[in-house]
Formats: structure tokens, sequence, C-alpha cells
């Protein structure tokens, strides 16, 4: 019988939201939102929608997740974890997913990491995606934005067909593209069969395929050995095959989304939620201790135990310049 499979892909450090994300606890497993987690509430948000759910991260991410998971009370008997012994990028996580479920089995994919409001509009969204799916097509959601944002890339539409996949754009070019209303955010969610997508991730980049394959099939109950996953040439799902099939379609989504990528997303996220900014827009995050602002607006201060952050809302960006530095000069810091 044909099932609906959540993927969840729960890799990535979050060195942009640095210090309240670190390598130990990256972003997706902060209780920032409402006392949850963003992996927790992307189960919760496709637990009714699909039959069963497959999770993909590295170990060092692995007890995390079974923490969230127990948490939330998911049964052991809907759930399969698959271990990465070290990380090759999304176009190999999804094939190891892929090889786990049957071939005519629709995985809805999405990263641990984002946060989607509106659920009515999300459930429109995915069922639709799932009946392109049925059709043998690999669907991709696209954002209609809001602003002229240049951390994301874009995806040029027409109905449901895809144009064209752009990088992530410049100021100018950002707002020409939302001028036009022909591009979309490319939210990296996927919808497609099993078969489907292993059949054209082999077409376009067989040495990913059987490098894959050949590490899931020495796999022990979904813990993948490092010997063979090095072997994975690294590459994302975009360059591997989304943008190169012919079989590509696109949902134009209407729910309201984010990647939480950055402190700008975050601070939007919790002004909306009621979080408290002086009278020229500065906030705290991390501490409730009085603070005063002098002569800064939209600035953001960002309060850990052993680490503080302040920066302006429009540098956001920025901040994984900082996570980078502090890999050699303060180690113990982003661990």
């Amino acid at each position: 019988m044909t099932k609906i499979i959540h993927v969840l892909l729960t890799g990535g450090v979050g060195s942009r939201l640095w210090p309240l994300s670190r390598k130990s606890r990256p972003k997706q497993y902060i209780d920032l939102f409402g006392g949850y987690s963003l992996f927790e509430l992307a189960v919760l948000r496709n637990q009714s929608l699909c039959d069963q759910l497959i999770v993909v991260g590295n170990c060092d991410n692995h007890d995390h997740s079974l923490h969230s998971l127990s948490k939330l009370g998911i049964s052991d008997s809907k759930t399969r974890n698959i271990v990465e012994a070290a990380p090759r990028n999304t176009a190999a996580a999804i094939a190891f997913a892929a090889f786990a479920a049957s071939a005519e089995d629709i995985l809805v994919v999405t990263p641990a990491d984002h946060i989607i409001e509106n659920d009515k509009a999300y459930q429109k969204a995915i069922e639709e995606a799932i009946n392109l799916a049925k059709e043998n097509n690999l669907v991709t959601f696209g954002v209609q934005p809001d602003r002229p944002e240049t951390g994301y890339g874009y995806i040029e539409f027409s109905g449901n067909d895809v144009i064209g996949f752009r990088e992530k754009p410049d100021a100018k070019t950002a707002e020409g593209f939302l001028q036009q209303g022909t591009f979309l955010w490319n939210s990296g969610m996927f919808c497609f069969k099993a078969a489907t997508f292993l059949q054209e991730l082999k077409k376009f980049e067989p040495e990913v395929y059987y490098k894959a394959l050949s590490a899931w099939e020495s796999s022990d109950d979904g813990m993948l050995k490092l010997e063979e996953s090095m072997q994975i040439p690294s590459i994302s799902v975009d360059y591997a095959v989304m943008e190169r099939s012919d079989k590509i379609k696109v949902i134009p989504a209407s729910f309201s989304w984010s990647d939480m990528g950055s402190f700008q997303a975050i601070y939007d996220h919790l002004i909306s939620n009621g979080h408290k900014i002086d009278d020229n827009g500065n906030m705290v995050i991390g501490s409730d201790k009085f603070t005063a602002f002098v002569g800064l607006r939209d600035t953001i201060m960002v309060c850990t135990e052993d680490a503080n952050l302040l920066l302006q809302k429009e540098c956001s960006q920025d901040v994984k310049q900082v996570f980078t530095d502090l890999e050699s000069s303060r180690p113990e810091l982003i661990n």
C-alpha cells in the first residue's frame, strides 16, 4: 500500500544564529517557539498529513532528535531514523530516505529548521503537491515573496511550471523579482515518489546514486558507516536534480514561511508573537535583565551564558562570519 512519508532533514549548524545556535545544539532544537523547537513544530505540522516519519540527520544531532520525538510522544512504529556518519548534503540525505521507502511511496521532504504559519494553506499546498507527485512529477514549493529578500534563492514560474531557478540575488535584482511577480522564494521543500526521485538522481548524478546506495546497503538499521559515506559526492538536491530535470513542477504556496536563518527572521517572528521591543525597535533575546539601548535603533542583543552578541538587524547575515572566525580563535564558543 502506498504511503505518504514525511522526510525530515535535520542537518545544519545554524551559524547565522550564533550564539544561540551551537554545533552541540543547532538552531532546529532550540525551544524558542512557544515551548517547542523548530524540529518539533515540523513534526507536528506534518503528522496529520503523512502516514510515517523518516528523520535523516547526522550522528551529532541524533540524540536531540530522539529527545524531541520522545517529548512529543511520537510512536517508534511510525518513525524511522537514518543517521549519517558524515553529512554529504541533501541529495544523498534524500536518497537514503528514498531507499528506505517503497518505490511508489510519496515523500514529503522538509527541512527541520523552518517555521510555517497558516495550517490550512499549508495543508492545501501539500495535497496539491501529492497529486502532482502521483503523476511522476518532482514537486518543489515556492513561497510568495513579500519583500526583496537577498538571503533566499528564487524560482521563476508560470502556474505550476518552473521556468528557472535563480541564486540568491543582490538587493536590486531582488527588488526586480518582487516587482515582476513571477518569482517565488525557494523553500527547500519537495514532494515526489521515491522511485521518481531515484531515477532522476541516477540519470543526472550516477556517482551520488551508486555511492549512496552502497552506503545504504552496508548500513546497520539506518546507521550509516563513515568509510562508505565519505565516498559519496557532497551535492545539494537542487544542483543534483531539481535544476536539471524536466519533471519539475512548483506549488506557488500562500502560507507564511521563514527558514529562520537569521536574527532578522527571529526578530520578525518574535515581534509577531508579542516579544517586547523598546520605542526604537531594539530587542533583547535570552535575558530578563533590564537592558537600556541609548542611541541605537533596530538593534538585537542576544545573551547566552558564555557569549553575547550585539547586532544591527539589517546585518543579520553577517553573523556567520563571527562563527567562522571563532572556529579558529575560540572553538569552545561554537561547540
